[in-house]
C-alpha cells in the first residue's frame, strides 16, 4: 500500500458508511410517514430514542461509569439539542409536505456546515469545495420549484430540520477527535430522550398495535444509521462527508414512487440529477 493509498482508502470508507447511512435514515423517514397519521411526532422522537437507548445498553455494561467520563459535556449536549430538534422538526413537516421535499429540506445541512464552521470555528472550505456545494443548492432549488404544494410555513419548518442536522454534523466532527462513538451516542440517546420526555407525556396519544412495529424499526434502524454516522467522522472531515447526504434525495423519491405511486416529474428529476452531481463532484475535490 503506498503512501497516497491509505488517505484515499479512509476517504472512501468514510463517503461509503455515509451513502449506507442516509439510505438507512430515508427508510426511517418512509416509516414515520407511513404511521404519522395514527402517531404524532412527540411519540415519533420518542421512541426513536428510547429504542435507540436500549440499543446502547450492551455497550453501557461493558464500559460501566468509566466509559461515561468526558472533558466535554457542552459539546455532547450542543450536539444532543441539534440532533432532537432537526428531528422533531422533521417529523412535524413530514405529515404536511411531500416525503421528497422534507429529504431535501433535512439534507439541505451541507449547505449550512461551512457556514456554521465558520461562525463557531472560524475556519473557512477550500474554495474548490465551493462548487460541488452550490451545485447541491441548486438542485435542491429546482425540486423545490417542482413541487404541487409551493414553498408553505411547513417547507421553512422543515428547513430548520437541515440547521440542526448541520450543528449536530459540526458537534460529532469534534467529538469524534477525542471521543469514542459509543459515549458520542449514549450521550446523544439519554440527553435527547430526557428533553423529548415531557412532550411525549404532555401530547400523549393512544398507539395503535399496527404502529409498534414501524416504532421498533424506526428507533433500530436509527441507531444503525447514527453509529455509521459517527464512525464516518473518524475518516473524513465533515465538508467531506456532509455532502453524500444529497444520495438521501434519490432514495427518498425511489421510496415515495414504490410506496405512494408518487412519481417525480421532470424538473424534479432534473435537480436529483444536480443533487447527485455535486455530492460526486465533492468525492473528486475531496481527494485534491
Amino acid at each position: 500500500m503506498t503512501a497516497t493509498s491509505a488517505p484515499n482508502n479512509k476517504l472512501m470508507l468514510g463517503i461509503s458508511l455515509g451513502i449506507i447511512t442516509v439510505l438507512i435514515a430515508s427508510t426511517v423517514g418512509a416509516a414515520g410517514k407511513y404511521i404519522g397519521a395514527e402517531v404524532n411526532a412527540s411519540a415519533i422522537v420518542f421512541f426513536q430514542y428510547f429504542f435507540c437507548m436500549l440499543c446502547c445498553l450492551p455497550w453501557l455494561l461493558k464500559h460501566r461509569l468509566k466509559g461515561l467520563k468526558t472533558e466535554h459535556p457542552w459539546l455532547h449536549i450542543t450536539r444532543s439539542l441539534g440532533g432532537l430538534v432537526g428531528f422533531y422538526v422533521y417529523w412535524q413537516a413530514l405529515q404536511h409536505i411531500p416525503l421528497v421535499d422534507s429529504t431535501l429540506l433535512r439534507n439541505s445541512a451541507p449547505l449550512m456546515v461551512p457556514i456554521i464552521i465558520f461562525f463557531w470555528l472560524g475556519l473557512g472550505i477550500p474554495k474548490v469545495r465551493w462548487l460541488p456545494l452550490v451545485i447541491g443548492f441548486i438542485g435542491i432549488s429546482v425540486i423545490l420549484r417542482a413541487g404541487e404544494h409551493g414553498i408553505s410555513t411547513w417547507h421553512i419548518i422543515g428547513l430548520l430540520s437541515g440547521a440542526g442536522l448541520a450543528v449536530s454534523m459540526v458537534s460529532t466532527s469534534l467529538l469524534s477527535k477525542t471521543e469514542p462513538g459509543g459515549r458520542i451516542l449514549f450521550y446523544y440517546f439519554f440527553v435527547s430522550l430526557l428533553a423529548v420526555t415531557p412532550y411525549f407525556i404532555y401530547d400523549y396519544q393512544s398507539i395503535p398495535a399496527n404502529a409498534w412495529p414501524w416504532l421498533f424499526y424506526i428507533g433500530v434502524a436509527m441507531y444503525l444509521s447514527l453509529r455509521l454516522y459517527t464512525t464516518a467522522f473518524a475518516y473524513v472531515k465533515p465538508s467531506i462527508l456532509a455532502p453524500t447526504s444529497y444520495f438521501s434525495v434519490v432514495f427518498a423519491g425511489i421510496l415515495e414512487w414504490l410506496i405512494w405511486d408518487h412519481i417525480p416529474d421532470g424538473w424534479t428529476l432534473f435537480g436529483i440529477a444536480l443533487v447527485v452531481l455535486g455530492g460526486l463532484l465533492i468525492l473528486r475535490f475531496g481527494k485534491e
